[in-house]
């Protein structure tokens, strides 16, 4: 190995410790309440280090989401496409584009060991914490992949007023996020098994089920006036 690759390992070893630090840490304690110095203890490293690998705590949580949500949503697209070319040009059925785009999110409440877990816990925090540059690069992030989504909706329900298909894909995107990030509250209801909160393919079942059902339900009238 030569003396720049052997430069390069341990500072992205670093660059990784301090995000992984960081992902729990704001999942645990928040944003705000994360303090630089508790930061770098979890990480076994100094300030400096922190300083030269992202500058500053914004961008540090700016990279704590994008190396998560980036690939994510490149995978969530990608599901669409493969999706879309197997259909031949025909749009493919709602139940399907719906599936498409909860998979690569499912994929991570089964990934404990790598963090995916705790990421969607941190993604549960940013949504209820009132941190308005947060919740704008979310938007920011998300927005290809959802912009993608909402055109293969449009194709495949064109009979549903734009408005409304807006509406019922926050709902959708909502439904998604809350049961991912507020995971404990499923045993507040007798009956529910607290180990089915983490059984992705039981999870795209009963989500699918249920939002497909929300999808397809007639408009309400007031709604189809106003669209009108």
């Amino acid at each position: 190995m030569n003396l720049h690759l052997r430069t390069l390992k341990p500072q992205h070893e670093t660059r990784t410790r301090i995000l992984d630090a960081a992902e729990e840490l704001f999942m645990q304690h928040g944003f705000e309440g994360t303090s630089m110095r508790l930061l770098t203890s979890k990480a076994g490293v100094n300030l400096a280090a922190v300083n030269y690998h992202f500058g500053s705590k914004d961008a540090l949580i700016e990279a704590v989401f994008r190396r998560r949500l980036d690939p994510m949503n490149a995978e969530r697209i990608a599901e669409l496409d493969r999706l879309e070319k197997s259909a031949a040009g025909v749009a493919p059925a709602p139940e399907r584009i719906i599936r498409a785009f909860l998979r690569a999110s499912l994929a991570m409440i089964e990934d404990a060991k790598g963090g995916g877990r705790n990421f969607i816990r941190l993604l549960g925090r940013a949504y209820t914490e009132p941190s308005k540059p947060i919740r704008a690069l979310i938007g920011q992030l998300y927005g290809p992949a959802m912009e993608r989504y909402k055109t293969a909706f449009q194709r495949a329900l064109p009979e549903l007023p734009h408005e409304e298909l807006i509406w019922r894909m926050h709902f959708m995107f909502g439904t998604l996020a809350y049961t991912l990030a507020a995971t404990d509250t499923v045993q507040l209801i007798a009956g529910c098994k607290p180990e089915d909160r983490y059984d992705a393919k039981l999870l795209e079942e009963r989500l699918t089920a249920f939002l497909e059902a929300g999808l397809l339900v007639p408009a309400a009238r007031s709604t189809v006036k106003k669209a009108a």
